[in-house]
């Protein structure tokens, strides 16, 4: 069903502004659910947000939990050439009523996250998720808004349970980090939205001096901190908020979600 997009490429944007004109214009809490990636490692012809997990597409489920939760809003990060189908196919489908814009992305993630910030309006606090990490919670999203109302910054993130080890660059083993302070990033990733706002701004500006130095942005935090000095909290996550990036993953999440259902 993807291909039903293309054929409303031409003019999705406009119709886009025409079809969200009645939304309210200032809110308190936004997220920007970022899903304009290809999935090139599931192998698969489609999109892997838009794979069927339990039934729905997989960007459904992160989709659902901002609808149900303290969420003034949702900014919608798509693919070029997707709107029309993710309003039609998932935003419409499944009444999601608190999105309020989809927008395109860019050629990597920090556009398409910098193209979610500049369609958020008036905001107080931004949450940052990836729209293939299905298996957000409640629980999760009130601690991020306990702590970024406090800290003005934070991550979900889990401590890592393997030893790490540095590579040195040919393959043999350079360090051996202290564990205990090792922890894998997550989403949602919250901030002020002024914060992160005027600091993807100048990551924008200074993107070709970046990439001419070898700097790869690989999450929002190190945004904030290379162009803010924001210090995220640290937002230990109790339950399973995998990516899924393979074929595998997606088997694990629909486990997963279906053992939720049962409990």
């Amino acid at each position: 069903m993807l291909s039903r997009a293309c054929a409303w490429e031409s003019d999705s944007e406009d119709r886009s502004e025409e079809f969200f004109s009645d939304k309210e214009n200032i809110m308190k809490h936004v997220a920007v659910v970022v899903a304009a990636g290809k999935g090139i490692r599931m192998g698969s012809s489609r999109p892997k947000q838009y794979l069927e997990l339990c039934g729905k597409p997989l960007l459904y489920y992160s989709l659902k939990v901002f609808e149900e939760s303290f969420m003034d809003g949702v900014i919608l990060v798509c693919g070029q050439g997707e709107e029309d189908f993710c309003r039609h196919e998932i935003v419409e489908k499944y009444s999601l009523s608190k999105v309020t814009r989809i927008v395109s992305g860019g050629k990597e993630r920090f556009h398409s996250v910098y193209n979610g910030l500049m369609a958020c309006g008036d905001c107080d606090y931004v949450y940052i998720h990836d729209g293939a990490r299905p298996l957000l919670t409640q629980y999760i999203l009130e601690r991020c808004r306990h702590y970024v109302e406090k800290h003005g910054a934070c991550v979900v993130a889990s401590p890592a349970s393997d030893t790490v080890k540095i590579e040195d660059g040919d393959g043999f083993i350079e360090s051996t980090p202290d564990r205990s302070l090792v922890w894998l990033m997550q989403t949602p990733q919250v901030f002020q939205y002024q914060l992160i706002r005027h600091a993807y701004e100048r990551l924008i500006q200074e993107q070709d001096r970046l990439k001419a130095a070898g700097v790869h942005v690989t999450d929002d935090t190190m945004v904030a901190k290379m162009y803010q000095n924001a210090d995220a909290k640290l937002v230990e996550n109790p339950d399973i908020n995998l990516k899924v990036t393979t074929p595998t993953d997606l088997i694990i999440a629909e486990a997963l979600m279906r053992q939720r259902e049962k409990d």
